[in-house]
């Protein structure tokens, strides 16, 4: 008989993603999550039981006697009774990305990882390999538009041969457990560690990689500027040649122009480090071109969710600075007015970016622009509120900028249906609070009336 596991917060966009990469190499796979707790149906969820994948709530009825492991992330805590029931049956617990890791031993492998855009890369990547005949497998932290399904999620694609692309996440060091041929490093910047703990976790990566890191602009140099010593490996970082042709932006590459399919500058750059990545495969530059014209994008990534009443409505995973930068400056380009909802992930996070987003707002944000903030998302567990959503809008208001926090979705409504004109543009952002994107697609009935 195959494996069985068990993932716990088998909701999670990773570990759903994991999910599905154990039952397509013939694992029997449970899971469990704090929203079947909560009695709360989501859209991955209906997904991951159509895939077969059964699922319970945490209350440790899914760790059998045969459960060969449970699996968690870093964000479940020791107490959770999963954990207590796979101690007390001596089930051995794996952390995510080992099991990844053993998924992945042996195969030709592809890691992203940086700061910011690696969903993006990722599954950029994924899409062009598939288009060009590679069929690699791919495990993603976000739905690739292209492959999202009623039955397939869409941050999973099972692939036909030992190449493997995945996503690797830096805010737990997990990506360490990873040996890659090939490494993405998009970016480097202050996010879950300090700049400088980030660069040295960077750098122990770069490593790795056995034929070479594709470094996104200024990684490589980054990455050189090490006092005890230099990164080893290749790095490959060609200049970004910037350029836009009848009014759409792009890049070129080896005498090949390529439109991006994505709004945004940083989305430039994302299809641009893709394209360098295949490029060292051996892809030519036309096929890629042309597989580049038909990706639809990732979930919740600048998603344009619709247009309700002359508000143009997106949908945005954006939940530290720099994402939240770049996803206000893309909706400036080409609207009067922005009408922000961002809803922060955790009190940590808060804690720590506290400083960084009250700069960072206060930069992007114009005097017709507004800000509406949720109060911080809490799913349970033992965080401590230190701080609050009141305290960045505070911040924000002494800058001379337009602020507050609403403390719910209805009350939300009701602020945006009073302020909300023609030429506008809804910009819904945050992680975690699975009722961000159910949000801004009510926007579309509320605007409408």
């Amino acid at each position: 008989m195959s494996d069985l596991y068990h993932l716990v917060g088998v909701a999670g966009v990773g570990m759903s993603a994991l999910a599905q990469a154990l039952l397509a190499q013939g694992c029997r796979v449970s899971g469990s999550d704090r929203f079947l707790d909560q009695g709360s149906e989501l859209e991955v969820l209906d997904r991951l039981r159509a895939a077969g994948i059964r699922l319970m709530p945490q209350d440790g009825s899914g760790v059998l006697a045969d459960t060969s492991g449970v699996i968690v992330s870093t964000a479940i805590e020791p107490g959770n009774p999963d954990l207590e029931a796979a101690r007390s049956r001596g089930v051995p617990v794996i952390h995510r990305a080992e099991m990844l890791a053993r998924l992945v031993r042996g195969r030709r492998l592809i890691a992203v990882t940086g700061t910011s855009g690696k969903t993006t890369v990722t599954g950029l990547i994924g899409w062009l390999l598939e288009q060009c005949g590679q069929w690699p497998t791919v495990v993603n932290g976000g739905a690739v538009l292209n492959w999202k399904t009623p039955q397939a999620p869409g941050n999973f694609r099972a692939g036909r041969d030992a190449l493997w692309v995945i996503e690797a996440d830096e805010s737990d060091r997990s990506l360490l457990h990873f040996e890659p041929e090939w490494e993405i490093i998009t970016n480097i910047s202050r996010d879950h560690f300090d700049l400088r703990e980030t660069l040295g976790l960077f750098r122990t990566f770069s490593h790795k990689a056995r034929a070479g890191v594709v470094c996104g602009r200024g990684v490589a140099e980054a990455l050189l500027a090490d006092p005890e010593g230099e990164a080893q490996g290749r790095l490959i970082e060609e200049r970004l040649e910037y350029e836009e042709r009848a009014g759409r932006p792009g890049f070129v590459s080896e005498g090949t122009f390529f439109p991006s399919p994505l709004p945004g500058l940083h989305n430039v750059e994302n299809a641009w480090l893709a394209v360098v990545l295949c490029r060292q495969l051996g892809l030519d530059p036309a096929a890629l071109r042309e597989a580049l014209s038909s990706f639809r994008g990732i979930e919740r990534r600048l998603e344009r969710v619709g247009e309700s009443g002359g508000v143009t409505i997106v949908d945005d995973y954006a939940h530290n600075p720099a994402k939240i930068v770049a996803a206000w400056r893309t909706m400036v380009q080409t609207h009067g007015r922005i009408l922000g909802v961002w809803r922060p992930h955790g009190f940590g996070p808060l804690a720590a970016m506290l400083s960084d987003l009250e700069a960072s707002l206060a930069d992007v944000m114009r005097p017709q622009d507004l800000l509406f903030l949720l109060p911080v998302f809490y799913a349970g567990g033992t965080a401590r509120p230190t701080v609050s959503s009141g305290d960045l809008a505070a911040r924000l208001q002494r800058a001379g900028k337009s602020a507050r926090v609403v403390e719910s979705y209805s009350a939300l409504e009701g602020e945006l249906r009073a302020v909300a004109r023609d030429g506008d543009a809804l910009l819904v952002m945050g992680a975690r609070d699975p009722g961000l994107p159910r949000f801004a697609r009510r926007m579309l009935t509320v605007l409408k009336s």
